[in-house]
């Protein structure tokens, strides 16, 4: 038995489960084994430095698997912003088929995608912002709740609410993200209806997860509230992991007169780019959710997949079927 949805039938996977796209660990090994247990693995394009890395990088997720997989595109503004253009013509040129989009003003790289025959998730946080990519021409939505690791918007709108009210006004596949780690959030997301779900942390604790083990069992031994909201005072409110960098944040932040310019040093990529790679939790961010409290294990990506979908499965058939009775009347 399998869960067919309408997102498994757009993407050709088995089973409606997507990897988050997550930067410094959405590498070729971790979206192949994701891929290769029937869900959808994702490469983080802007992880690879340029966009000939990117090229190699989609090569080498080749090499590891001949299941569908996708590329995320995070468009994110700044002053000097990475080249975007070309990092999308690598992505058309590599012959990808799918294209996770994200952030800010996304049309010119969705047109550009669904020129060239690209199935184009958009990733977004809002109702508002899922009927605008839906207008856009995007095939497909990842719903974000404001339980998600990164950035959940400034709307603050748990899953339990953003799932179903974005399902009562879309009418193209959407998948729920935030939250989700089992197969409870599965066939919650399922009933709520999404057409699947998307999981960034949980991929995170598993064998193939391209980062340091102190940090997936940092992932494990939290609960539910072991993170941060940062970046509140500057509306771009990030979800992290609590730790000594981000309680720092927090503090400075919550002074008055605080500028971005005082976290400035304690919040870039590259430091916490540091603390996944080399364990020392309080190098840098690590960006986690409050899903970290359903966390208990270390698995491979198909013991995980594999887990979650029958587990989803034997609460739809068995439990929740099992609660429905006639009516028995005198």
């Amino acid at each position: 038995m399998t869960l067919r949805t309408r997102f498994t039938d757009l993407v050709g996977i088995e089973h409606p489960i997507v990897q988050g796209g997550m930067m410094w660990v959405g590498r070729a090994e971790l979206a192949a084994a994701v891929s290769n247990a029937g869900g959808l693995g994702i490469l983080t394009a802007l992880t690879q430095p340029t966009p000939d890395d990117l090229r190699r990088e989609i090569d080498r997720c080749r090499a590891l698997t001949d299941k569908p997989f996708g590329v995320n595109l995070t468009i994110l503004p700044s002053v000097s912003p990475p080249p975007y253009a070309e990092y999308r013509k690598a992505i058309i040129d590599s012959g990808v088929t799918i294209v996770e989009t994200a952030g800010h003003r996304p049309q010119e790289h969705v047109e550009d995608f669904k020129a060239h025959g690209i199935t184009v998730i958009h990733k977004c946080t809002a109702v508002r912002h899922a009927l605008s990519a839906e207008r856009m021409g995007v095939d497909a939505i990842s719903i974000d709740g404001f339980e998600c690791a990164g950035h959940p918007g400034e709307d603050d709108i748990p899953g339990l609410i953003l799932i179903p009210a974005a399902a009562d006004t879309l009418t193209i596949p959407m998948i729920a993200s935030g939250g989700f780690g089992d197969g409870r959030g599965l066939a919650a997301a399922l009933a709520l209806g999404a057409d699947g779900i998307n999981m960034g942390t949980r991929f995170c604790a598993t064998v193939e997860a391209p980062i340091h083990e102190r940090v997936k069992r940092f992932i494990v031994d939290n609960d539910e509230r072991g993170t941060n909201l940062i970046f509140r005072k500057f509306h771009n409110t990030g979800r992290v992991a609590k730790n000594s960098v981000s309680d720092r944040v927090v503090e400075i932040s919550a002074r008055d007169g605080a500028v971005f310019e005082d976290i400035r040093p304690l919040v870039s990529g590259a430091k916490g780019r540091t603390a996944l790679e080399t364990g020392d939790i309080d190098a840098g961010l690590v960006w986690a959710g409050q899903v970290q409290g359903l966390i208990h294990d270390i698995p491979t990506c198909a013991e995980l997949v594999g887990r979650i979908v029958r587990d989803a499965q034997e609460i739809i058939v068995s439990r929740l079927a099992g609660m429905v009775a006639e009516k028995v009347t005198a």
